[in-house]
């Protein structure tokens, strides 16, 4: 009865400031629920919860405190042992010229940011300079070259050094070899050309490169001008395999590889490894590129997508063309389809970006110059190259597209915790914008953030009860009505127990609980 009455005396203004108080405050933790995940990537009412609630409810077991703290400290030297995110040069990079520069001619798109384009330039000083080029006219040019930001300015030193050179003296020096180099590399339009050029280039690098090699022990000068030769000298030969094998010679430039990795066994940085198995993979000799693998799929060396792809595809080609998912789920999977689906969870785990470009569910775009491992950019530099063999295997893709979600199932907090590699690196999403033309690409994100439930909820609380304001300014009578109705739903339970507690309990009895 008292509730009955208690709502009788209300009015519509009473309704009207309710919904309207109820849709501000919501409201307002909306945009602060909003400001804190955009700030910090979660929710501040789940990570207060998390934090500060549940172990006032019991959440955490404090009878092993010991077990938690060394699994905390497990997981700072993981994150400590995981270096900065770094970015690695493509070892399957286009030629600027004859193949970007092309791309731009036909879209009118920029397919190389100016991040990327400055980190280049960052290579070639570091590659192709020393400390005693402006000792000698033509390097002084060729040094200022590399530096220069416009392609025009840095084409025409590369004419002025070449010009300078054969004008100063008949021998070919290594300042004529990195200006071939450039010319290579920006000035021609086609594979063709820019092969030409860099025969010219190794026929004057190969020179220097023997006569640093007899001085490089008379002092520190001699010895940086042989490291600058050496360098030279890997980049030009690796170049023109590179050319070889757009130009369909493969197994030339298989030749060529095996012969630059067996000359300069410790120049590692260059990856030409990745480059050899792409090219052995094009003439489908799986044995040698397994050999190749066996050499660099070791736990002590860095991996790449090259590596863990590769070796998922070799795995995946003994047992994909037989492959059927309905009987794998009758029968269960063998051990070699054991075997391959768990190479496929590995690679995915490694970079998980690259499924979607394999099945073609996500648009492909020229490759960077430079890739960040385990990022969007080292999947689409492996996409672009490798798709036409995965393709070539038959019932690989499908074998792919019915196993590479299970990765996520076994490493559901990849940014804490990973399987088998460090977790995942938070930092790639920020370096792959910079890498990549975001302009005409969506950069692939992992884990992809998804709204907190406690924002969705506010959210729709927030709505719910600006409308309720509304319609009770708008029609204050009928929602009256409505709202009486709805309490009176509400609270009929409770009338039901209290009358049925008066009928059962004496009067005496009930009278004196009340007064209680």
């Amino acid at each position: 009865m008292e509730v009955s009455m208690f709502l009788n005396t209300l009015t519509p203004k009473f309704y009207v400031a309710l919904t309207g108080t109820s849709s501000l405050i919501s409201g307002l933790i909306l945009i602060f629920e909003w400001w804190y995940f955009r700030k910090y990537g979660t929710s501040f009412i789940e990570q207060v919860s998390v934090s500060h609630l549940r172990p006032l409810l019991g959440g955490v077991d404090s009878s092993t405190p010991s077990n938690s703290n060394s699994s905390n400290g497990e997981a700072d030297s993981n994150r400590q042992s995981v270096s900065e995110c770094k970015v690695w040069r493509n070892p399957l990079n286009l030629f600027r010229g004859a193949e970007y520069n092309r791309y731009t001619w036909v879209t009118g798109r920029e397919p190389l940011t100016y991040y990327d384009m400055n980190l280049s330039a960052q290579d070639h000083q570091t590659f192709f300079t020393c400390d005693s080029d402006h000792l000698r006219p033509a390097d002084a040019i060729m040094q200022k070259a590399w530096r220069e930001r416009n392609p025009q300015a840095r084409i025409s030193a590369a004419h002025e050094a070449l010009e300078l050179e054969e004008s100063s003296k008949p021998l070919l020096s290594c300042s004529c070899a990195t200006a071939y180099i450039l010319l290579a590399e920006e000035e021609a339009t086609t594979i063709m050309e820019a092969e030409r050029l860099f025969k010219q280039a190794l026929k004057a690098g190969d020179g220097c490169y023997r006569r640093s090699q007899q001085l490089q022990h008379h002092g520190t000068q001699y010895e940086a001008q042989h490291r600058r030769d050496t360098n030279v000298l890997v980049y030009i030969k690796r170049r023109l395999a590179m050319c070889s094998r757009k130009l369909g010679r493969t197994r030339e430039a298989v030749k060529m590889m095996r012969d630059l990795m067996k000359e300069f066994p410790l120049l590692s940085m260059f990856n030409i490894h990745e480059n050899l198995l792409e090219s052995l993979l094009e003439l489908q000799n799986y044995a040698d590129v397994q050999a190749v693998l066996a050499k660099y799929d070791d736990i002590s060396l860095p991996k790449s997508a090259t590596i863990c792809y590769t070796a998922a595809l070799l795995k995946a080609r003994a047992v994909s063309d037989k492959f059927s998912p309905e009987a794998a789920s009758r029968r269960g999977l063998s051990t070699a389809e054991m075997n391959a689906v768990e190479a496929i969870h590995r690679a995915v785990e490694f970079n998980p970006h690259v499924p979607k470009y394999l099945l073609e569910m996500k648009s492909l775009i020229l490759p960077p110059e430079h890739i960040l491992k385990r990022g969007d950019s080292e999947a689409i530099a492996y996409a672009f190259f490798h798709l036409q063999h995965w393709k070539r295997v038959e019932g690989a893709l499908n074998l792919l597209h019915c196993t590479w979600e299970g990765t996520f199932r076994m490493i559901p907090y990849p940014l804490e915790k990973g399987h088998l590699f460090y977790p995942y690196p938070i930092c790639t999403e920020t370096a792959d914008r910079e890498l990549l033309p975001t302009v005409f690409h969506e950069v692939s994100v992992y884990p992809k953030k998804e709204l907190p439930f406690f924002i969705l909820f506010t959210a729709g609380l927030c709505s719910f009860t600006a409308m309720l304001a509304l319609l009770t300014h708008q029609f204050p009578e009928l929602m009256g009505v409505f709202a009486k109705a709805f309490l009176s739903t509400l609270f009929a339970p409770l009338n039901f127990i209290m009358e049925k507690v008066e009928s059962i309990l004496p009067s005496s009895l009930w009278h004196q609980l009340t007064r209680i």
